[in-house]
């Protein structure tokens, strides 16, 4: 009886959680799917290298070997396989982490490529030569990708499909729309290209204050939300490390206390990213 109300509930917990994300959409419509949106996330973390497929058999690696160590250690397979299913959402969630802080990083230089790139336009350099002197002259972290677009374009010389790469190796909302004006303008002209962009610098200047400003007066929270959801689970560390206690878990009444803890740390902390986390741009412009 125990067994099945903590299948019940686990599964009722599950489909609260499920409710909370978007329907996947129609490939055939051009959206992305898991692998893109993880490899940008990749990309972002700077490790363009490694594969979706590549971090999901190391999570599925970093799983089983805590879940037969903890196995070993305390006797009880039930807090190991806690224990194993943290460890294996641990290598996506660094990931995430280091591609948000990059991102962060990120978000006070872009402003100075597009002033590099109006400098370039109004010191009549054509659109390939001011995107590629950043290569030199841009900021240090993107130097990498600016160069391998000006190599790109003096081997083929197509500008759009140059352009393409660029945005595959920076695989930024905001790189994407700095991209597209670029595009635009070398395909059908005009010219506010200068006032477009400084327009645009002046956008990211202010969305970088402002997000600075809000990201500094929530992080206390969000830090003290975090400790939280993890105390708990320190607690069932130290007492895992007494043989009774362990032995206790390892029954029907310790099993649904385990996975009825697990499901409400699931919630609490989705919730908690959900409402302290500002929102994100989203790559539409792929």
């Amino acid at each position: 009886m125990g067994v099945m109300i903590g299948l019940l509930l686990g599964a009722g917990l599950f489909c609260v959680w499920w409710s909370c994300w978007t329907p996947g959409a129609d490939p055939v419509e051009g959206h992305d799917g898991w692998a893109d949106r993880t490899q940008d996330v990749l990309v972002q973390a700077g490790a363009p290298s490694v594969t979706p497929g590549a971090l999901v058999t190391t999570s599925v690696g970093v799983g089983v070997l805590v879940l037969l160590t903890g196995s070993a250690f305390t006797g009880s397979p039930a807090i190991a396989a806690c224990f194993a299913v943290m460890a294996a959402l641990a290598p996506m969630s660094l990931v995430r982490s280091r591609a948000r802080r990059r991102r962060t990083a990120l978000r006070d230089v872009w402003p100075e490529v597009v002033d590099s790139l109006g400098s370039g336009v109004r010191a009549g350099l054509s659109l390939p030569e001011a995107v590629g002197q950043l290569g030199d002259r841009g900021p240090v972290e993107l130097r990498p990708a600016f160069r391998a677009f000006a190599e790109d374009y003096r081997t083929i010389g197509r500008f759009g499909d140059c352009l393409d790469a660029l945005k595959a190796r920076l695989a930024d909302p905001v790189a994407d729309r700095i991209v597209e004006a670029l595009r635009i303008t070398r395909d059908v002209g005009g010219m506010d290209l200068g006032r477009l962009l400084r327009t645009l610098s002046a956008f990211l200047r202010e969305d970088a204050r402002t997000r600075g400003e809000l990201e500094a007066r929530q992080s206390w929270t969000v830090n003290a939300a975090r400790l939280a959801v993890a105390a708990p689970w320190i607690v069932l560390a130290l007492l895992a490390t007494r043989p009774e206690a362990a032995q206790a878990f390892n029954t029907v009444a310790g099993g649904v206390v385990l996975v009825a803890g697990a499901a409400s740390s699931a919630v609490a902390y989705r919730l908690m990213i959900r409402i302290g986390r500002l929102p994100e741009d989203v790559r539409v412009l792929r």
